[in-house]
């Protein structure tokens, strides 16, 4: 369900700034709007849609016009020209009376500066939204508390914010954005102000947030390692137009022209793609047919081993040519001789965390999903084979003798 929905939303800078907008429509330049017609493109016709429950990243340099496009969100700058629908309803049409509502009630902000009152304890800073809404003081404390909780400061209420890290402080002013459980939190570089270190942290707490929150956040940023980290579609902008709207991998592997490859040509692949983009076919055999037949697949498939399922594909196990043969020779069954010391991860796995367990082990990654059910396998020439661009199943690398488990090898 799209949660927002913008159509040639616009913002022009300058005096009568409406006349702008035929300009525009005529493909008029940002410098020849400035020179000719001494106006100021903050953004320009931006088209986009922010489903429910998603991580929307507006990211670019400065200037790029990403601060003023978060703030026509929720009419803090009131834009020029366009539409924009919060559930079909259009907030550029909204009174007065109905917007305040909106801004309370529904849509909540987060600082990059904190932006937190001095004299006010932690917990009153978290209710201030609260308190501006006239919400009875019992209610709102214990909003504020269960907002505190979430974001891990149960215990520091009473504290002051110059009693807290740099970090602590974002996690207050993220708190006071959710206290009034608004349907869309606008996050405005709100981990800029913060050391590497605590940003990352940050990160990460904001993820597991999300995933139990499962807001729709708008999530501002010059950094392009924090977009591809925590955003599911990334609207990339330069001079007020956006110019690529993807997911992190489309915005990598499939960049819309040179402005976008040149903005992605650094980034460490190994970050932002999965053991999903890297994982193989997995040659398989189900407990039920024997090491004979086991060794048969082998033959046949050009493999040494295989991993062993039960019919709902619950991986179970690896076994190798030779452990075959000695149940065949001893009369026994797969389960008899399967290996269960294997290595496995999940889908989501970034590959760079997969670098180790990778080096670790003389098989291959197992990928697994709920349950255990076996997704595929990863080698890694299927790994260099990702960070070169290739697709699945293009490295060439399957073979028993190049460490081919990815098709069962051992």
């Amino acid at each position: 369900m799209a949660m927002i929905e913008a159509k040639g939303l616009t913002k022009l800078f300058g005096q009568d700034a409406k006349r702008g907008m035929p300009l525009l429509k005529q493909g008029w330049t940002k410098e020849k709007l400035l020179a000719e017609a001494k106006l100021t493109i903050g953004v320009n016709q931006a088209d986009f849609t922010i489903e429910e429950g998603q991580i929307f990243v507006i990211m670019g340099l400065s200037g790029s016009g990403k601060s003023t496009l978060v703030r026509l969100l929720n009419r803090l700058i009131e834009p020029t020209g366009g539409t924009l629908l919060f559930q079909g309803q259009d907030v550029t049409k909204m009174s007065p009376e109905k917007l305040r509502q909106f801004r309370r009630k529904n849509i909540g902000m987060v600082f990059q500066k904190f932006a937190l009152f001095p004299h006010r304890t932690v917990i009153q800073n978290v209710e201030y939204g609260l308190e501006v809404q006239g919400i009875a003081k019992k209610e709102r404390r214990e909003m504020a508390m269960r907002s505190l909780e979430l974001v891990g400061l149960k215990g520091w209420e009473n504290s002051y914010p110059d009693q807290l890290s740099g970090g602590m402080q974002q996690r207050v002013g993220l708190a006071r954005g959710l206290a009034s459980d608004p349907d869309i939190l606008l996050m405005d570089e709100a981990f800029s102000a913060l050391d590497p270190l605590i940003r990352k942290d940050m990160q990460d707490e904001l993820l597991e947030l999300q995933s139990k929150m499962k807001k729709t956040i708008v999530f501002i940023t010059h950094d392009l390692d924090e977009a591809l980290r925590i955003g599911d579609v990334i609207a990339l902008m330069k001079d007020g137009s956006i110019v690529q709207i993807g997911t992190p991998e489309d915005i990598l592997m499939q960049p819309a022209n040179r402005y976008v490859e040149r903005f992605v040509e650094d980034v460490d692949l190994s970050k932002v793609l999965t053991a999903s983009h890297a994982m193989d076919k997995a040659e398989t055999v189900t407990t039920d047919r024997g090491p004979r037949v086991a060794l048969q697949f082998m033959r046949d498939r050009g493999v040494s081993s295989l991993y062993v399922v039960d019919k709902s594909m619950h991986l179970l196990g690896l076994v190798s040519a030779e452990d075959a043969s000695r149940a065949v020779k001893e009369n026994l069954k797969l389960v008899d001789v399967l290996q269960t010391d294997i290595p496995t991860t999940h889908p989501d796995t970034l590959l760079n965390e997969l670098f180790e367990l990778m080096g670790n082990s003389r098989l291959p990654v197992a990928v697994i999903g709920d349950n255990r059910r076996l997704k595929g396998v990863v080698i890694k020439g299927a790994v260099l084979a990702a960070l070169a661009g290739g697709s699945n199943g293009d490295n060439g690398d399957n073979s028993p003798q190049n460490g081919g488990a990815a098709h069962g090898t051992a």
